[in-house]
């Protein structure tokens, strides 16, 4: 009889790597993480392809770079033609769970005119079978507080974390237990409790630490303020255009801390309050995924059960003067990875190699024994849970970020760039970053000598041959990466043949 197979995919959201006390964080606890990470393996430079949510998901769930799948936006589409790691489970025999949300939009032409799906951008990937769907609006937890006696509850979903003191740094009006976070685990407990003789993939999108930052006692003060570790770099609208451009935006303060916020600007105070209220989300939720990985201990089911802790992008929480995720910035594209592969006996070994986003469809697909889609562009990280490193593996981090705006049109009249030329890729090696934009002055970080990326040396002729070197690599990359699903088949009189034939097929 074949061993079960079940993995549990957990994707936060909006959470810094360095936010991790596995990662050395001076502040914030994250004790049933740092414990998964004991057990399997850490990986400290793991990089997401992409900002904001919907393109983030979009790489991860496909395995393939922005550049090949065109999801762009929260909103764009994503391309009926590529499969993803549900329609890939399945072909295993593996059913795929959805608790959460995915971001990932429907493709126009496979809807009809009049479906929902069409009006939202919080479309579920085609493949999964719904568990718990959570949109922006929170309908079924919603629900599960008016259940428990709540309300009246506001009409609108963002007033669910306003201070219930007044405070900035206020608890939410809800129980712990009843908070959103500890709902989707409810639901996910109760389906790990009821198939446990199935082979299933769990993908569980817990909201938190995304915004509004708000926690409920009493984890809104598990950290004071004045503990909270300051920003290592300041606002500077000189260092480039784009930047001089995210940091004329409005903020969003009082969408990350409520209506006490609303009048203030990002002072000390609020910047503090800030970290604190965003660190005692992650403690919150790190407690939830305890509680998730204690049910798979009870049920038997964690000696079957490869388990994946990953996001979906970072935060610059206040870096640069920036808050959110749409920028060049690290801080806003280096994400935690963990993984715990229950056939590997010995854990706790930290991965410095450069990972991606995209490696994870792969990853699970060569755990299940199943064959790599041509059009993946990362690779399976199986031989770095067994303590080995691939030959041949990159030497720096690809990822992207398109700041278009279809129907504004604010980024493509600030900065005179057509649609198409507002976009950044970015390589991030050993030392050097170079970013590269279609339409503007690219940049160039010595991430040793300047670790916060506050002096862009694109134009200083010392630094021409890095640069350019940067450059090409770039360019040989996007080169090899350009889309392969169907590029390595040859028709022939024998038929369809090449040396991908068996990945690219089931694709057709």
């Amino acid at each position: 009889m074949s061993r079960p197979r079940k993995i549990l995919f957990l994707a936060g959201d909006q959470w810094r790597a360095d936010s991790l006390g596995c990662m050395g964080h001076p502040l914030v606890q994250t004790p049933r993480l740092d414990r998964l990470a004991a057990e399997g393996t850490l990986f400290r430079r793991h990089y997401t392809q992409a900002t904001p949510c919907g393109p983030a998901r979009s790489c991860l769930l496909t395995g393939s770079y922005l550049m090949t799948n065109r999801a762009v936006r929260n909103g764009t589409p994503l391309d009926r033609r590529f499969t993803n790691l549900a329609l890939e489970a399945r072909r295993a025999g593996v059913m795929p769970y959805l608790y959460g949300y995915t971001d990932t939009s429907v493709d126009p032409r496979s809807s009809p005119a009049g479906d929902p799906d069409l009006r939202s951008y919080g479309a579920v990937l085609p493949g999964l079978e719904v568990g718990c769907r959570l949109e922006e609006d929170f309908r079924p937890w919603r629900a599960h507080l008016q259940a428990k006696g709540y309300g009246p509850l506001p009409e609108d979903a963002d007033d669910f974390f306003e201070p219930s003191d007044g405070t900035m740094g206020g608890p939410a009006f809800y129980r712990q237990e009843d908070s959103l976070t500890a709902f989707l685990a409810d639901k996910v407990i109760d389906c790990l409790r009821a198939n446990e003789k199935q082979d299933w993939l769990i993908y569980v999108s817990f909201w938190h630490p995304h915004p509004p930052l708000r926690a409920p006692a009493p984890w809104h003060e598990r950290y004071r303020p004045s503990d909270s570790p300051p920003a290592l770099a300041g606002p500077d609208p000189e260092l480039h255009p784009f930047q001089a451009y995210c940091l004329g935006k409005d903020p969003k303060l009082a969408y990350y801390l409520g209506s006490p916020a609303a009048e203030r600007t990002m002072d000390d105070e609020v910047i503090a309050q800030l970290r604190a209220n965003y660190y005692g989300l992650i403690s919150e939720t790190d407690h939830h995924i305890g509680r998730l990985l204690d049910v798979l201990e009870e049920t038997g089911q964690a000696e079957d059960t490869l388990v994946i802790n990953s996001v979906d992008h970072g935060e610059m929480l206040c870096e640069h003067g920036l808050l959110g995720k749409e920028t060049f910035f690290d801080p806003a594209f280096h994400i935690p990875l963990i993984i715990r592969d229950p056939r590997q006996r010995q854990g706790g070994d930290a991965v410095e190699a450069f990972t991606e986003a995209v490696d994870l469809m792969p990853t699970v697909l060569d755990w299940l024994g199943q064959t790599i889609p041509g059009q993946c562009d990362g690779h399976s990280l199986l031989p770095f849970l067994g303590g080995e490193r691939p030959e041949d593996w990159r030497q720096a981090a690809f990822f992207e970020h398109d700041f278009r705006e279809p129907l504004s049109q604010k980024p493509e009249r600030a900065l005179g760039l057509a649609g198409e030329a507002c976009n950044l890729a970015a390589l991030r090696g050993e030392r050097f970053k170079y970013v590269h934009f279609a339409g503007l002055e690219p940049l160039l970080f010595d991430m040793q000598a300047d670790p916060a990326e506050t002096r862009n040396l694109a134009q200083d002729p010392a630094y021409r041959e890095q640069r350019l070197e940067m450059a090409e690599a770039m360019l040989a990359l996007r080169q090899r990466h350009a889309e392969q699903s169907l590029a390595n088949l040859l028709i022939s009189e024998a038929g369809v043949g090449g040396a991908r034939a068996a990945a690219a097929l089931p694709d057709l």
